[in-house]
């Protein structure tokens, strides 16, 4: 392998992909939960490349913010004149590195790392001054052309717009990935013109300018028609959604987890699933999902950065937001657990409870009716029907303690902050305002009278 210092990588990423109409970046648009252009970025370190480049536009701050955990430099294109002029942006940085220059574009996520190591590597072991990407595409209508000279090197590219009748005829097309030789590139590429149909530089024209120069453009065709796939509107954005979800789906299958209907859910490609956990239809897992061993995600489920620890069932209609959750438990159905909920082991949440801002205790039972916000709630407690913890005065959030094996009545009301001790009960319909002490029990309630009508 060669050494890092000869690989470097430029993503442009300028482009305003008007034809999202949004205020957000192109390649910041997600597919399967990330932005498109981190896809490429998640490939580069297994092609040894030293530094990568990101060419912006000059309202880049959004880019900037998304990638900031990334090793990458950043080249403003002021105006976005085209392929060819947004890498002559780079030349002053570029134009100090020696070796080669892999060229990419940040609304093609899918292309793979074996075919992006087989342009480097055409490129190193040929000595050759540009590789580029080609493929064959039944219906290429839409790309460029490649021209071929009469000893089979590439001699042009041209563009659908720019091409005659029988260029079109072409099956043979620019798949839109290239490698250059840094020096030949620097040295050459003020030779771009904008002289076509659109006024701007086109960076596949280098093509027949090296040819010119008598420098080697080489080939390298590969069968990657779904790799080239790129992303301009947002009815392709949704097709590469499609694409991607089959694609992690069928993953995710092949490692022991049932999806009875692989098409009709939406896993996000950050999310991990253990072996014989079943994913029913309607569940979206979105984000840093961990979901455990023989787990249920019931039907209409939706999980964010949740963690689902193994034997724990999620049923149908419940939601799960940034929220831990321990084995053996069962939540659902329609229940709703959010800001930073955990529950411990064997606890049972049951349908319409809302937990948020909680820990509940291993063995614990809320079962339905309720709402736990802002608690402390130790182990083997019942939460009776109908429980609500009043954590908010109207200024700020306090919390209710609830200590183990205490019994909560259904319809009791504990405003907090308060205290139910070890084993204490509240008696069902009982607004709570005082501690209740270890044991005891509490009757918060006004005496019932039988009155004649």
């Amino acid at each position: 392998m060669p050494s890092s210092s000869n690989r470097h990588a430029v993503i442009l990423a300028a482009g305003k992909g008007t034809r999202f109409k949004s205020a957000k970046s192109k390649v910041l648009h997600e597919v399967c939960g990330r932005p498109m252009i981190t896809y490429l970025l998640d490939r580069l370190p297994d092609l040894d490349i030293d530094r990568v480049f990101v060419v912006v536009d000059n309202e880049s701050g959004q880019i900037r913010e998304a990638l900031q955990e990334y090793p990458v430099e950043f080249i403003v294109q002021e105006e976005q004149l085209g392929t060819g002029h947004a890498i002559m942006c780079t030349t002053e940085r570029i134009g100090t590195l020696s070796g080669i220059l892999l060229v990419l574009y940040g609304d093609t996520p899918f292309i793979s790392t074996e075919n992006l190591t087989k342009l480097l590597e055409t490129c190193e072991e040929t000595g050759c001054d540009e590789s580029l990407l080609t493929t064959e595409l039944s219906c290429p209508t839409g790309y460029g052309r490649i021209l071929r000279n009469i000893d089979g090197s590439p001699a042009d590219i041209i563009e659908e717009k720019e091409a005659t009748g029988d260029q079109k005829k072409i099956t043979e097309i620019n798949a839109g990935f290239a490698c250059f030789r840094i020096e030949s590139l620097v040295s050459n590429i003020a030779k771009l013109s904008n002289e076509n149909n659109t006024g701007e530089y086109y960076l596949t024209d280098m093509v027949k300018i090296l040819d010119n120069a008598g420098k080697k453009v080489q080939a390298v065709k590969v069968p990657a028609e779904e790799e080239i796939f790129g992303i301009n509107d947002r009815i392709q954005l949704a097709a590469a959604e499609k694409q991607l979800q089959k694609k992690i789906t069928m993953e995710m299958m092949a490692a022991g987890v049932s999806i009875p209907q692989p098409e009709n859910v939406q896993i996000h490609s950050t999310v991990k699933i253990g072996p014989d956990s079943v994913v029913y239809p309607g569940a979206v897992l979105e984000g840093n999902c961990h979901i455990g061993k023989s787990c249920t995600i019931g039907p209409n489920v939706h999980l964010l950065n949740a963690v689902i620890e193994d034997r724990t069932n999620i049923e149908n209609g419940s939601s799960v937001f940034n929220s831990h959750i321990g084995w053996g438990c069962t939540v659902g159905p329609c229940a709703r657990l959010r800001d930073q909920a955990v529950i411990g082991n064997n606890a049972r949440i049951g349908n319409f409870v809302e937990i948020k801002n909680s820990i509940i205790g291993e063995g614990t039972i809320a079962a339905h009716l309720t709402y736990l916000g802002d608690a402390e709630i130790g182990r083997e407690v019942n939460i009776g029907a109908g429980t609500v913890t009043c954590n908010f005065d109207g200024v700020k959030k306090n919390r209710t303690i609830i200590e183990d094996n205490a019994f909560i009545g259904s319809n009791a009301q504990l405003i907090a902050p308060v205290r139910i001790g070890r084993g204490a009960t509240v008696a069902a319909g009982s607004t709570v305002t005082d501690d209740v002490p270890a044991g005891k029990m509490a009757i918060a309630r006004s005496r019932q009278t039988n009155r004649e009508r």
